[in-house]
């Protein structure tokens, strides 16, 4: 069988409900790494937050971080970076937010806060990666990656919709849980950084496998040759991807499984 690149979200899809890598899911990517076949995480997740994973496997792996914004070789060669215009970064950052919404910034190699926000750590307690608080009003909006604010759903939406209705395509904004409404640059997703990735690596997309669960996954899945949806994903997404497969849930290590079967892993 010629390479295949396997790329995978991380949270909701190839990480378990505790947020970690399965035996299985690791023993799975390892034998694909051992038949020549390309491994690539894709996350919304910074990507110093991603190295842990990486290292868990012991295997090269290209890692597309800050949904789309950065690019990084397995051996952590930065390929791609596109930041948000600093004018656009200091008006979010300068946006007025209902109470209890925090502001947060991806930079180059830092993940900053403009509040403590203790609760929001569980979800890297497997990697030890965090936050640093800031002033906001000491931020000049220079080397944003990503500007993420995290709240209640309904908060998030006014929000969208009023940054939308200004600044529209000069942005890319999307949703990686319900409560994280992330905005990069106008036109950095997972699908622009997999559509380089692949070119990067002579490999069709016909020869990609895609895993995703939310809507930040929309635009990889749709470049992928077979892409797949959790079966927790978001309602929308299917919708979004009609040509994708729908597997089983995260916490039951379905891309594994998957992968197992499709490459006929003993």
């Amino acid at each position: 069988m010629l390479p295949h690149l396997i790329v995978s979200d991380l949270d909701g899809t190839l990480l378990g409900a505790d947020h970690d890598l399965h035996p299985d899911t690791i023993a799975t990517l390892r034998a694909l790494a051992a038949q020549g076949h390309h491994l690539a995480f894709a996350s919304g997740r910074h990507y110093r937050d991603m190295l842990a994973f990486r290292e868990r496997l012991g295997v090269p792996v290209h890692l597309i971080s800050t949904n789309g914004a950065y690019l990084h070789a397995p051996d952590d060669q930065l390929l791609h970076a596109r930041h948000l215009a600093a004018e656009h970064a200091r008006e979010l950052i300068a946006q007025a937010r209902p109470a209890g919404v925090r502001l947060n910034l991806y930079q180059d190699d830092e993940w900053l806060i403009d509040a403590p926000a203790p609760e929001l750590l569980a979800l890297h307690a497997h990697t030890g990666f965090g936050y640093r608080v800031v002033d906001p009003a000491l931020l000049d909006g220079q080397g944003v990656g990503k500007v993420l604010y995290i709240g209640d759903p309904e908060h998030l939406a006014e929000l969208e919709a009023g940054i939308v209705g200004r600044l529209g395509k000069q942005l890319h904004v999307t949703y990686s849980m319900a409560n994280s409404l992330e905005i990069m640059a106008g036109g950095v997703n997972k699908g622009r950084a997999l559509t380089a990735l692949l070119e990067r690596l002579q490999i069709a997309p016909e020869a990609c496998l895609a895993f995703g669960d939310n809507l930040n996954d929309s635009e990889m899945l749709a470049v992928a040759g077979e892409a797949h949806v959790m079966a927790n994903a978001h309602p929308e997404l299917p919708g979004r991807v009609p040509g994708a497969s729908v597997i089983g849930h995260h916490a039951e290590i379905a891309v594994a499984r998957r992968l197992q079967d499709y490459f006929s892993l003993a």
